[in-house]
């Protein structure tokens, strides 16, 4: 057998994995990748999906076991011979810190190894600088590093970061000064923050991070190719291509923001321009409006309706746009939307996105499905927070 392995549509590792011992810390991560898409599973099955052999796998499982990475679930019964025991991660077996750092607002979760937020802090400003931010990451991870028993503070596997690129751009688009957001031009987010901690450190760009914690945490079907948009103070996206997110040459891969698109009234113009949240701030603001809930209480909107509606007229019809030029370049078979907002709002997308498709010429194009996203406000820090996790504990091949 190879040592390299790709996990097929069913969970089935294909050019599977090796048996030699050299090779078991990538057979573990093999496992955890398998029982984190396709939730428990008795050994027998691990062993048939991954190409190992029993002896090995059962090998692996103790050794995870051991480690407080997986647990027994129910036995199954109801089948011929001895009931057989599924295992599962252990959603106590590994905790992640993931920081979101946005151009309104910051946000720093407490993950454990399935995906659960166990604690949260929200920061809201006018504008981030990188002293506010690296105060906000110490102070915080102290705070709630004092909410875990000494067994917890061990099991901190990492803490992921997930911001914008180039955040000293559009300095005038958010209401600052250009020279206000000077300050990121070549600061080193990663490395600084790296610096007050003990344990790992990863930065990603937010919208693709929003884009992984779909891929990691996502719950529901879904297929192994999707074109992720995320709707956030700015549009961005994020790629899935083979279960895999692809993030690019310079790992920017999928921001659709800059995509240029026609308006309505046939003006040239941006995606982000027309589908950001930062177009409703302003509508909001035009019609003398306070728009901090949608920064303070974001999954939760009491605004005018009428503007928000007005908003959607605009947005939804860009989006759409947007979806038909990325599929004549990656035949996407999908794609997820999700955002910085109510559910209610991402179904009204959703849903009009998919009715305005069927509006346009696809001459020579095969139609995505739209689907919702699952994470909602909290992907990009989970997305973070899927960084370490996803570097430590699971297969990326």
């Amino acid at each position: 057998m190879t040592d390299h392995a790709q996990i097929d549509r069913d969970g089935t590792a294909r050019d599977q994995g090796s048996n030699q011992s050299g090779m078991r810390d990538r057979n573990e991560r093999l496992v955890l990748t398998i029982l984190r898409r396709q939730g428990a599973l008795p050994k027998a099955e691990i062993a048939r999906r991954t190409g190992l052999s029993a002896q090995t796998v059962s090998v692996i499982m103790r050794a995870l076991e051991a480690d407080g990475l997986l647990s027994k679930g129910e036995k199954l019964r109801g089948r011929v011979g001895q009931p057989s025991v599924p295992m599962e991660l252990a959603p106590e077996g590994a905790l992640f810190f993931g920081l979101k750092v946005g151009r309104r607002s910051a946000d720093l979760l407490l993950v454990d190894f399935v995906g659960r937020i166990l604690d949260r802090r929200h920061l809201t400003y006018r504008y981030p600088t990188p002293a506010q931010t690296l105060d906000f990451a110490r102070d915080t991870v102290a705070e709630l590093m004092a909410t875990l028993s000494p067994a917890q503070q061990g099991r901190i596997a990492g803490l992921g970061i997930a911001s914008p690129y180039f955040l000293w751009e559009w300095g005038n688009a958010i209401g600052v000064d250009e020279s206000e957001m000077s300050a990121w031009r070549g600061f080193d987010l990663e490395a600084e923050v790296g610096r007050l901690f003990d344990f790992p450190v990863h930065l990603g760009n937010d919208a693709t991070c929003a884009c992984g914690a779909e891929l990691v945490f996502g719950t529901g079907p879904r297929p192994r190719d999707f074109l992720h948009i995320y709707l956030g103070y700015f549009v961005g996206g994020g790629v899935v291509l083979n279960d895999k997110l692809y993030v690019g040459a310079s790992g920017n891969a999928g921001a659709i923001g800059p995509m240029p698109i026609i308006t309505a009234d046939g003006t040239p113009s941006h995606l982000m321009e027309v589908a950001s949240l930062i177009r409703l701030e302003q509508r909001l603001l035009a019609a003398g409006g306070d728009a901090a809930q949608m920064w303070n209480n974001p999954e939760a909107w009491n605004f005018d309706q009428a503007v928000v509606d007005a908003w959607l007229d605009e947005a939804i019809p860009a989006i759409a746009n947007a979806v038909l030029a990325a599929i004549s370049i990656i035949d996407f078979p999908a794609i997820v939307i999700d955002g910085s907002l109510p559910g209610e709002i991402r179904t009204r997308i959703v849903e009009g996105v998919a009715a305005h498709l069927g509006r346009l010429d696809p001459s020579g194009l095969i139609l995505p499905e739209i689907l919702p996203g699952t994470q909602g406000h909290a992907a990009r820090g989970l997305g973070a927070a899927s960084l370490p996790l996803s570097k430590r504990f699971m297969l990326e091949t």
